[in-house]
């Protein structure tokens, strides 16, 4: 086996980030920090996930009890996309079954004017340390994802003031007070890039842009409305020399555009076979997904099946890396994870496509 130059990476997912050649295809899944594990919900009986947030040790516990029971290739932090809103002091709670609730909605300039450039080893140490720990913890060959939230996935908290189906509110201002919207998300990709730029500072390895709610856009409101401060974040974060991995759901008529806003890769939601999304995006582009999270509560014979059919439509291409199409549902089977683990571990692709063109 040839060793690998040391100005290339070692690690799998950073590999195939970086769209080189792996042995086999890295995998990871979002959400696998808590939710599913025994141990993590042993926790939960006694903090809050906030709780949790503000205590390193805790955080970083948590984001490495996955790791120790699977062969993953990364650990994502654990945490909320919400968090740098808390560091610069919004009142939110996360309410369980619900999610983020702010107390006071922000919806014109002064509300926008209460946000607060964050400085992230002031206002979240926890959270910074927590990544410190982690990176610490892991053989230098598994990756340590920093996330964070999209500015439009922000915005859209902040302005309805907890979850929505239609995000009437949001749309409301972002069409009809174009002025308070381009203020808010100003403020917000400033924010997203400095808690991200900490995260990096202390050891993540690679990170991820979480844009939840952008496929409740049509194409000209992303291109108009959200495209512009998407592309400042990611702007925002080349100099790290790091993956920058852009992830959205329901966003397939999205992606002609998303793949040209600065990220390395581009997460990908079930929606889409993985094979035609990735045509969308460009093969000079690594892409990660996107087995749909629902599967995993199939039997396992199924479970395996739809995880090839994924490896398949790759077709062991460089640049893939195995993950779900969301984040974990909260009582997904640990031995369907394990299937799955079981699969990417040891299938051959069915099919390779013909070589891309350099």
């Amino acid at each position: 086996m040839t060793a690998t130059p040391a100005s290339e990476p070692s690690g799998l997912f950073l590999r195939a980030a970086r769209r080189l050649p792996v042995e086999r295809t890295p995998l990871w899944f979002m959400r696998q920090a808590g939710r599913t594990l025994p141990e993590y919900r042993k926790l939960r009986e006694r903090w809050t996930l906030l709780e949790m947030c503000a205590e390193p040790s805790l955080c970083a516990e948590v984001t490495l009890q996955p790791m120790r029971r699977l062969p993953l290739d990364a650990a994502v932090m654990f945490g909320d996309i919400m968090l740098p809103l808390v560091g610069v002091g919004i009142d939110l709670d996360i309410v369980e079954g619900v999610g983020p609730v702010i107390a006071t909605p922000i919806r014109d300039l002064a509300g926008v004017a209460r946000l607060r450039d964050l400085d992230a080893e002031a206002d979240l140490p926890a959270a910074i340390e927590a990544v410190r720990l982690v990176r610490a913890a892991l053989e230098p060959t598994r990756a340590v994802l920093g996330f964070a939230g999209a500015p439009f996935t922000l915005a859209a908290y902040l302005v309805e003031g907890k979850p929505t189906r239609d995000f009437a509110k949001t749309k409301a201002l972002m069409l009809g007070a174009p002025d308070v919207w381009a203020a808010l998300m100003e403020r917000l990709s400033v924010i997203v890039v400095q808690f991200l730029r900490a995260n990096a500072a202390a050891g993540a390895d690679a990170l991820q842009l979480f844009d939840s709610w952008v496929g409740a856009l049509s194409v000209t409101d992303y291109d108009r409305h959200v495209r512009p401060w998407t592309q400042r974040v990611f702007a925002g974060l080349q100099d790290l020399n790091v993956p920058l991995v852009h992830f959205g759901t329901g966003c397939p008529h999205l992606l002609p555009l998303m793949k040209d806003d600065g990220a390395s890769v581009m997460g990908l939601d079930w929606r889409l076979p993985l094979d035609e999304a990735w045509a969308l995006v460009g093969h000079d582009m690594g892409v990660q997904g996107n087995l749909d999270p629902a599967a995993l509560s199939a039997p396992p014979d199924v479970v395996a099946a739809a995880a090839r059919e994924v490896l398949d439509r790759a077709g062991g291409r460089p640049g893939h890396v195995f993950n779900l199409g969301h984040g974990m549902l909260p009582h997904t089977p640990l031995a369907s994870i394990e299937r799955v683990v079981e699969v990417v571990h040891t299938y051959t692709p069915a099919h390779r496509p013909a070589p891309v063109p350099a």
